[in-house]
């Protein structure tokens, strides 16, 4: 395997963060301030290497996904600071530099149905402002790399829960991220799919290197897939425990049934009960 960690990654630097949900009123003003409004995250504090691929766990309704927006610059801390760093400093709103590409996958896919396969997963460099040859060439691509490089000229009625969120993951790709951000993305899917895909998604990770933080409700996955383990507990979240995972670096559905694996699913397990999962 490629040493993902040596690639073209970014860093996320997360710092005291702290997310407050206001409580509205009938009149859709916020009341009261922190006493009366949800406290989603509290105090987090992560440092992910350039490179890695680390999953977050934890109970629904935690603020796993307020997280993921956060270091996506989509929603803002009340508290702490959240950097995406590429190389020479830090990256977003406010900065001098150029934002790092950053890749965010849904757990429903959120195709265009009107449009082909191929022209969903050029979408980005469409919006960009690619030409058209450029785009086409790269969602092409893109494409390949997950197994569909037959099926550009299709629409996504056609293709199956898995081959669409295939199509999601190639529209993410064709950007080539620095950054990729997922939020259970093969939640909805048969466990045989969903298998097939984090392999597929790992492959992806091996072969281009950039930093994936990956939210999941399986303990199974999230120690398959993951370099690296953040359990977070119920809400207001903060980190439990933060593990890095004691497995080879090429991972194979037999490592499912072994030992080490097992080992470090029950470790994830523990640390979800002890945060109120």
């Amino acid at each position: 395997m490629k040493n993902a960690t040596a690639s073209g990654g970014v860093r996320v630097r997360l710092t005291g963060i702290r997310r407050v949900f206001p409580v509205l009123d009938d009149a859709g003003r916020a009341r009261g301030g922190d006493a009366s409004g949800v406290v989603a995250l509290d105090g987090i504090d992560l440092d992910i290497a350039p490179g890695a691929f680390v999953a977050l766990l934890g109970p629904s309704g935690c603020g796993k996904s307020t997280l993921l927006r956060l270091v996506a610059g989509l929603d803002r801390a009340d508290a702490g600071a959240a950097v995406v760093e590429a190389d020479g400093g830090p990256a977003g709103p406010g900065g001098a530099r150029a934002r790092a590409p950053i890749a965010y996958v849904f757990q429903d896919a959120h195709l265009l149905p009107w449009r082909s396969v191929l022209e969903n997963a050029a979408l980005p460099l469409e919006l960009a402002g690619a030409p058209l040859e450029e785009r086409r060439a790269a969602a092409r691509d893109a494409l390949a790399q997950v197994g569909l490089a037959d099926a550009g000229d299709r629409y996504p009625a056609e293709l199956s829960g898995g081959m669409r969120m295939r199509v999601s993951l190639a529209r993410a790709m064709v950007t080539r991220p620095r950054l990729l951000l997922l939020d259970e993305p093969f939640a909805a899917l048969d466990e045989l799919t969903r298998s097939r895909l984090d392999d597929q998604l790992r492959a992806l990770w091996a072969e281009l290197g950039m930093t994936v933080l990956f939210v999941t409700h399986s303990i199974t996955e999230a120690a398959y897939l993951a370099q690296r383990a953040v359990v977070l507990s119920a809400r207001p979240a903060r980190v439990v425990a933060d593990r890095a995972l004691a497995l080879p670096d090429e991972r194979t559905p037999a490592l499912r049934t072994e030992p080490a694996f097992a080992r470090e699913v029950r470790a994830l397990h523990e640390a979800l009960e002890s945060g109120g999962a």
